[in-house]
């Protein structure tokens, strides 16, 4: 459309060759930033290591600080998020060292600040490791640099669902929580059966279709579930599984928290705002206010990242402005 006080008019012909040529070649450069199938729909690829091995605990008591395993996140990932969350919440910090990856938008990978194990940037980090080729070098990652120079450093996963098992595991104060505790295993297993592809992975469904009928579907999916969310937390509460806080609240957190900074207007997950839901509202508003919780949120970063960096959604690279986060969080909804 012609803006207004323009003295040029584009040629209709023009316009519709730009318009196909433009189409052409975002859904290649699409298919390299997110993998569809052949009706348009995301697809997520599979996690190179999904298990995780976890050091002795023994062998971590009588380590130094220089030595100890590294969990590697970056601040604008939900998975990653997923992850320091549990080192937050469990307070591990005296035997799982936190090393914070940034995103190079130029370069669109992962580097290490500050450096560690003589590499500079994630990709680095993994070779260094011995990982095959195939690895994507992705956060979050738990990596092991061995003890006194006895072993090379491992990869010790990249899942982020098996690293938060693993951590809910791993030596902690013996007031840490247990965010996954027997009662509650088939509970937080339901939950993770249902967020991960309709909500966490729903998001981005939205995002990345590639056709309209794929978007819509991904859309109806992800508030469908959310009313689900809704309703339960409506009935009992205050978390996810009861009076007790678990591993599915910490995998639904990461996904809520980025909703009106990156998820509803980049994604297009606009069908219906969060305030509208009373009860999940109330429920982020709690998971915040949790100690450590706010300290791992940076909107400024998320929509640095996405906005920044995904290039094929917004071409234009441009930064929304955004609301502070706690006042957004804390707000009391409308009537």
């Amino acid at each position: 459309m012609q803006a207004k006080g323009s003295t040029m008019a584009i040629p209709p012909a023009i316009v519709a060759g730009a318009r196909a040529g433009w189409h052409w070649q975002w859904k290649r450069l699409m298919q390299g930033l997110a993998p569809a199938d052949s009706a348009g729909h995301y697809r997520r690829p599979a996690s190179d290591r999904s298990s995780v091995e976890a050091p002795d605990p023994a062998d971590l008591a009588g380590r130094s600080g220089a030595t100890l395993p590294r969990l590697i996140v970056g601040r604008s990932c939900p998975w990653a998020h997923r992850t320091w969350l549990v080192h937050r919440l469990r307070r591990l910090d005296s035997t799982l060292t936190l090393l914070m990856a940034r995103a190079d938008h130029r370069q669109g990978r992962w580097r290490l600040a500050p450096a560690w194990l003589n590499c500079d940037t994630l990709l680095q980090l993994y070779q260094h490791c011995g990982c095959p080729p195939s690895h994507r070098a992705t956060v979050p990652a738990l990596v092991d640099p061995g003890r006194n120079g006895e072993h090379p450093a491992r990869l010790l996963g990249n899942d982020s669902a098996g690293l938060c098992l693993a951590l809910n595991r791993w030596p902690a104060p013996q007031d840490a929580p247990d965010l996954a505790p027997e009662p509650q295993r088939a509970a937080i297993e339901r939950w993770q059966t249902l967020l991960q592809p309709r909500v966490n992975d729903g998001v981005y469904r939205c995002g990345f279709a590639r056709t309209q009928a794929a978007y819509d579907q991904a859309s109806a999916a992800l508030f469908e579930a959310l009313q689900e969310v809704e309703q339960a937390l409506s009935g009992a509460g205050p978390w996810l599984c009861g009076d007790q806080l678990t591993l599915a609240d910490v995998r639904l957190f990461p996904t809520l928290i980025r909703w009106e900074a990156v998820y509803a207007p980049l994604f297009g997950c606009t069908a219906q705002p969060l305030w509208t839901l009373p009860a999940l509202w109330r429920w982020r508003q709690r998971f915040y206010a949790l100690p450590g919780v706010a300290d791992t949120c940076d909107a400024r970063i998320w929509r640095q990242d996405y906005f920044g960096a995904l290039f094929p959604l917004h071409p234009s690279s441009i930064i929304p402005a955004g609301l502070e986060l706690s006042k957004l969080v804390m707000a009391v909804p409308p009537e």
